[in-house]
């Protein structure tokens, strides 16, 4: 995967992560923000590496999912290209996500 992929499943994960399972939710965190290995998450969890793998995998599909339907992170994006003050962005940013 690359990097850039990589912080745009994450981009994504920021907007639509409420959306998902607390156990996609750990899964996650765990593999993109604590770097922890397929195994590693496999072994804390008490499940096999493939569970763990085909978790993740739904996970970023679900993500790709939910911004291909509501397109939010693409909306906070172009607000960002707008010449308004930081303040306003931020609230509209706000009033995307609630």
């Amino acid at each position: 995967m690359t990097i850039e992929k990589r912080e745009e499943i994450i981009g994504f994960y920021d907007t639509y992560g409420v959306l998902l399972t607390e156990k996609q939710r750990q899964y996650f965190e765990n593999y993109y923000f604590e770097d922890l290995s397929i195994s590693e998450i496999a072994l804390n969890f008490d499940v096999s590496r493939n569970a763990v793998f085909d978790q993740i995998k739904r996970v970023n599909q679900i993500l790709v999912e939910y911004e291909e339907k509501l397109h939010i992170v693409k909306k906070i994006q172009r607000i960002e290209q707008v010449k308004m003050s930081l303040d306003l962005k931020e609230e509209i940013r706000m009033i995307l996500k609630e």
